[in-house]
């Protein structure tokens, strides 16, 4: 399967486009590209092949993969003066969540005279930027979750503060976004599992937002149908490459969806990737019954609603139900103490940092400093609502 589609950008689909890497820099008149991924990925013999064919065709190719795997400002700033060193006009942003995330903000950084703080998501911050001086973004994923390659912001942690801010600006919208499921073949069960949790937490709080949106609630429908078909087939095989594709394009749907609005999910987990290092994708799937549960009697009609859609029984226990036992056969964690000492926790604080959290707003449920704190005693017992 090869095709094309163009929203919310333009977007290629399909087993090998990787190959169309160079057309894509010309149609965007890239001619020094800055090649940014994670520290991780830059060794693989996957992205030294990628790498080779791009010098071939550009004399004047850049790379950055100084990147944590939950990125800080400090990743932006070095990024940023390499582009700025080399006189490049472009990023090629290739990787998981980290990897695009930075790349992105480098390239929206790149031409700004403020700090990348003053750009956080809140009101219209965005229009503090000079929005002339962003430059063209290819971005490429290589695992399916964050979506960030049809997102307008990038999540990046304040190294002093210890919170992850959610840095935006329309502009930073991928121009064109290639999606090829041989590059998701070798990423291991654990990372599917968690990457694919992430996706289907975007879709699932995207949908359960309140407010009317009937275009992002179709797709984040149609995101977890095909995360409910295909992440348990990739998790066990991950050469299939049907299940990878439709992955891929689950994760983007879910990133396009949650224009709508996310939820508690997102603020409980932001202070934990922060504070503790722990994968983004992972504190999503161990929250996730535990919101879902907590926001039961203002999503339960809405969730019975696409049961039968995604062939469970049409009651909100059987949604319930599913999610438990995806996340067992994934080996989810059910509690977040089995991944972060709890008395390393201070509740407190992290209830504080949850409740300010940008995602916090459009939760079905109003939030209170009181109810993070009880969702973080309940997620670290495993006691459900």
């Amino acid at each position: 399967m090869k095709t094309n589609w163009n929203y919310p950008t333009t977007i290629w689909v399909g087993e090998g486009r990787i190959k169309e890497l160079i057309q894509a820099c010309k149609n965007l008149n890239i001619n020094k590209p800055l090649f940014v991924t994670d520290r991780d990925l830059i060794n693989l013999k996957m992205v030294e092949d990628i790498i080779s064919d791009l010098k071939k065709n550009f004399r004047d190719l850049s790379i950055f993969s100084n990147i944590s795997g939950n990125p800080v400002g400090e990743n932006v700033n070095d990024g940023v003066n390499e582009f700025k060193k080399n006189e490049c006009d472009g990023v090629i942003a290739f990787g998981g969540g980290s990897g695009l995330d930075v790349g992105k903000a480098i390239a929206f950084m790149h031409g700004q005279k403020r700090s990348i703080w003053d750009f956080e998501d809140i009101g219209d911050y965005w229009k503090r930027a000079d929005e002339n001086s962003i430059a063209p973004i290819i971005a490429i994923p290589t695992t399916a979750g964050t979506g960030s390659e049809t997102g307008r912001a990038s999540a990046i942690i304040n190294k002093k503060t210890g919170i992850k801010k959610i840095i935006f600006h329309p502009k930073i919208l991928p121009s064109i976004v290639i999606l090829d499921p041989n590059l998701t073949l070798d990423l291991s069960p654990r990372l599917t599992a968690a990457t694919g949790m992430d996706a289907l937490s975007h879709n699932i709080e995207a949908f359960c937002a309140p407010g009317f949106h009937p275009m992002a609630d179709g797709i984040a429908i149609e995101g977890i149908k095909l995360i409910k078909n295909s992440l348990i087939k990739a998790f066990h095989d991950g050469k299939d490459l049907k299940a990878r594709s439709e992955m891929l394009a689950a994760a983007s749907m879910g990133s396009t969806a949650f224009q709508k609005g996310l939820g508690t999910i997102h603020s409980l987990s932001h202070p934990i990737n922060a504070q503790f290092n722990v994968h983004h994708g992972l504190t999503n799937a161990i929250f996730m019954p535990y919101v879902l549960t907590f926001n039961k009697e203002l999503i339960e009609r809405r969730i019975i609603k696409i049961c039968d859609y995604l062939d469970l029984n049409k009651n909100f226990e059987s949604f319930l139900d599913w999610i438990l036992k995806l996340r067992k056969e994934l080996n989810i964690p059910h509690k977040l103490s089995d991944v972060v000492d709890k008395n390393k926790m201070n509740l407190d604080l992290l209830s504080k940092m949850a409740l300010n959290d940008p995602s916090t707003p459009t939760n079905p449920k109003k939030m209170s400093i009181e109810d993070m704190k009880i969702l973080y005693e309940h997620s670290i017992s495993g006691k459900l609502f």
